[in-house]
């Protein structure tokens, strides 16, 4: 499985989201109601890469527009990373989910769907060239520097990004540009979310100082 039939080569942002609407590099969109790609300028000096889409991001088709996306708002807003320098997206680009009843329960994404969706990552990445990438949680970091990565031991501190066509391993290239923090679903689900949101905005000021 393989989302590299489906990504054309030398593509902008806008012909990239339009070929990933027709997607079918694994089994996850028999059951998404639709692609959920990246937003954000396309002059965008940071990217946040996100796990995959939740059940109203499924729904409405962008990133980052149910509860998560607003604790991320937040925390963006006050680490001082402007939105239009930013573009968000997934390392998986379709809702996996279980049904209970009538609800949709999220579903981590295996490695088996994390590296079938790698090449639109890849194409976004090389496309927008950020001077930052920012990885939520410890899908995002595992999809970028490989499944060794531990988001509890390596977060808040500027990375080495491996060659693009090497994302996902541990070959490490060039500056520290990627900082990892958690998901803001996490801040979410913690029992003091309060610790939790302080770490996630500590974190993305480390990110605010690498673009300063």
């Amino acid at each position: 499985m393989s989302a590299e039939p489906y990504v054309p080569e030398h593509a902008d942002l806008g012909e990239l989201q339009k070929a990933a609407a027709g997607c079918e590099g694994c089994h996850l969109y028999e059951d998404a109601t639709q692609t959920v790609f990246g937003e954000g300028g396309a002059d965008a000096r940071v990217v946040l890469v996100g796990e995959q889409p939740g059940d109203q991001e499924d729904k409405q088709g962008h990133p980052f527009v149910g509860p998560a996306g607003r604790v991320l708002d937040r925390a963006l807003d006050e680490a001082g990373i402007e939105r239009d320098d930013a573009y968000v997206t997934n390392a998986v680009k379709h809702f996996k989910f279980s049904r209970q009843g009538k609800r949709r329960i999220h579903q981590k994404p295996g490695i088996t769907e994390l590296r079938a969706c790698l090449p639109w990552l890849r194409a976004e990445l090389t496309t927008l060239n950020p001077e930052v990438i920012v990885a939520l949680g410890a899908t995002a970091g595992q999809a970028l520097l490989g499944p060794e990565f531990r988001v509890t031991k390596q977060r808040g501190v500027p990375l080495p990004c491996p060659p693009l066509d090497r994302l996902g391993t541990r070959e490490e290239q060039g500056e520290g540009r990627i900082v990892a923090t958690i998901h803001p679903s996490a801040v979410l689900r913690a029992e003091d979310r309060d610790a939790a949101y302080d770490g996630l905005l500590a974190d993305l000021r480390v990110a605010a100082a690498l673009l300063a």
